[in-house]
């Protein structure tokens, strides 16, 4: 397939406000890609060569190297093409801007000519090209990645400069979600939206969606039906519900349930093979390097060959063995020498999960049974052990338990349904799993976690610079973000000071078209990053579309007095709370309103 095709559907799509029409215009894209390389069409339209949790490089060559690259194809100086970069702000038009001048300048006969070498540029030579410029490294390299960019940019039209630039910087803006290409993949190659859920399936349990895409156009619906867990490609995660109430979760959970410690920590899934061992982060990403201490614990924990393992790790105080709060952790990303991170930050490893096991797949059997295999494969130690649990249908007991999970320094207990339903439900979030966390501020029961989709611009010292941030929850089942608020409170100046470097590769001029809002923002961004939000309380408003009518007509759900916590770049934006979860947390706020009593006032 030409790339040509490609680089015109990525424009569609880059001016579109519709999903339906973005799932339109790549059902059209799937049809005209050969079987042999759609995982590679899947791969470009999410911006990337293979998936994140390979442990290969990230597309993205730099500003810098584009520049010196365009500099010497258009024979232009580096100074004029950093002024143009930062007037345009996009490599992308920089490059397309250069090319449509040329092609201006020198006339129909280098249209011509231009038109011939074009059609000898197909999707398969762009992505060979991409890959050889992520994988050069060392001595040489970066005259290397000059010369394969000015390769491709000097046979490119000026659309398809456009994407090749802002595909070599890694910053493609088009953010188009993983169920829009899912919904079309089934379309054009099962004949029906309706088997979506075995391709989301495959997916869930291979997160590897050019592999799933390529399996299917080669192979059929029934190969993706035969796809197990393997060891050293991770499964996505099970995503859990949240209430506050024992009773209720109880009663959610069909009335018994296996309740464990929620620890404060960073979720891994551990897979092992021999003696090799491979930890993924809940956002799938390799993170093997930060844990050579959880790797040893693994080789001499788990007395299988093979398993594919969950658990939390967990920083642990050196002196007192006590846990230590998840932010400490986050200094292990930090520090360049791992070695000292392990003396300074030490860790305890927490299971919970087993979902594959000595080539037996564990995922659709009930959760007292995956922990009965769980606790026959781990020889536990003071670091390394299953997580703290109970049994137990009495709401008592629950509650009593997560006071001693919240004593002993944990965030609170996941309750887990254990009847004969009780699966594995990778990628998804139900009601078989649900947190249990309680804040005892005159707050928000508990935090959530929004996705940016817009920013404001700031008055007073914050004048000309981002001040404020719109936020939303997703909807699963539209596969949409839809607004709850604006918060432009809790930063720091640290914080504020870098808002419009770091919203700068993910800004676009139009709504992004999974974005549901009726305000309008200074400035677009597309869904990608992730916030953690606290606030009074959850109200309902007439200007933000989240749940819009679920809680009364013509409103949705908001957040009053909304403040910024942190980023959370563990998430990514399909993790982000449901607004099914704030509908929840808005009827349990009720709910205690009403049992709340009234005191007397005195007249």
């Amino acid at each position: 397939m030409l790339f040509e095709v490609l680089a015109r559907a990525f424009d569609n799509a880059e001016h579109t406000t519709s999903r339906t029409q973005l799932t339109s215009i790549l059902v059209d894209l799937f049809k005209k890609s050969e079987p042999e390389i759609v995982d590679k069409v899947v791969y470009l339209i999410q911006g990337r060569l293979w998936p994140d949790w390979a442990g290969l490089p990230e597309l993205g060559v730099g500003v810098k190297i584009l520049i010196k690259a365009m500099s010497k194809l258009f024979n232009t100086r580096e100074d004029d093409l950093e002024a143009l970069y930062s007037k345009l702000g996009d490599s992308g038009k920089v490059a397309e801007h250069l090319k449509s001048s040329r092609v201006q300048a020198m006339g129909g006969l280098t249209r011509f000519v231009q038109k011939a070498e074009v059609s000898k540029l197909t999707v398969t030579e762009v992505y060979d090209t991409l890959t050889k410029v992520a994988l050069a490294v060392g001595e040489g390299s970066r005259d290397i990645k000059i010369n394969l960019v000015v390769s491709l940019l000097s046979r490119a039209t000026p659309l398809e400069a456009r994407y090749i630039a802002r595909l070599f910087e890694g910053r493609l803006r088009l953010g188009i979600g993983d169920a829009t290409i899912m919904d079309a993949l089934s379309i054009v190659y099962t004949g029906s939206a309706l088997n979506r859920q075995i391709v989301e399936y495959a997916y869930n349990v291979r997160a590897d969606l050019g592999n799933v895409a390529k399996i299917l156009a080669t192979r059929g619906l029934e190969a993706l039906r035969e796809i197990s867990p393997t060891p050293g490609t991770p499964i996505r995660p099970m995503l859990a519900e949240r209430l506050s109430d024992p009773q209720e979760i109880l009663s959610k959970t069909g009335g018994q349930a296996l309740v464990e410690f929620k620890y404060d920590g960073e979720r891994a899934q551990i897979h092992k093979t021999g003696d090799k061992v491979v930890i993924f982060s809940r956002r799938l990403e390799n993170i093997t390097h930060q844990y050579p201490d959880v790797v040893e614990m693994t080789r001499s924990g788990i007395k299988v060959n093979e398993a594919i393992v969950e658990g939390e790790i967990v920083c642990i105080d050196p002196d007192t063995g006590s846990m230590r709060p998840f932010q400490e952790l986050m200094h292990r990303k930090r520090k360049h020498d791992i070695h000292e991170a392990v003396k300074e930050y030490p860790v305890a490893v927490y299971l919970f999960d087993a979902l594959y096991i000595d080539g037996t797949n564990l995922i659709n059997k009930p959760i007292r049974e995956r922990r009965e295999f769980l606790s026959k494969i781990v020889s536990e130690s003071e670091k390394f052990r299953l997580s703290e649990s109970m049994l137990t249908s009495n709401a008592s007991d629950l509650e009593k338990f997560f006071l001693k999970a919240v004593e002993d320094g944990a965030e609170g207990v996941m309750v887990k349904a254990v009847h004969s339903q009780s699966i594995y439900q990778a990628g998804a979030r139900g009601w078989l799993w649900i947190k249990y966390k309680r804040d005892y501020r005159s707050e928000m029961i508990d935090t959530v976690d929004l996705v940016v989709v817009g920013a404001f611009r700031g008055r007073g010292r914050r004048g000309g610079k981002i001040g404020a941030l719109l936020v939303a929850a997703y909807d699963e089942k539209s596969d949409t973000f839809q607004t709850v608020c604006k918060v432009g409170s809790g930063f720091s100046d640290e914080d504020l000071a870098r808002l419009d470097e770091l919203l700068s590769s993910y800004t676009i001029n139009h709504r992004h078209p999974r974005v549901i809002s009726d305000m309008e923002p200074d400035i677009w961004v597309v869904p990608a990053l992730v916030v953690e939000i606290l606030g009074a309380e959850l109200t309902l408003s007439p200007q933000h579309t989240c749940c819009r009518g679920v809680i009364k007509k013509g409103v949705g759900i908001s957040i009053r007095f909304p403040r910024f916590i942190r980023w959370r770049d563990d998430k990514g934006p399909e993790d982000a709370t449901r607004t099914s979860e704030l509908v929840n947390m808005y009827l349990d706020q009720l709910k205690k309103i009403a049992e709340e009593p009234v005191e007397k006032v005195e007249t």
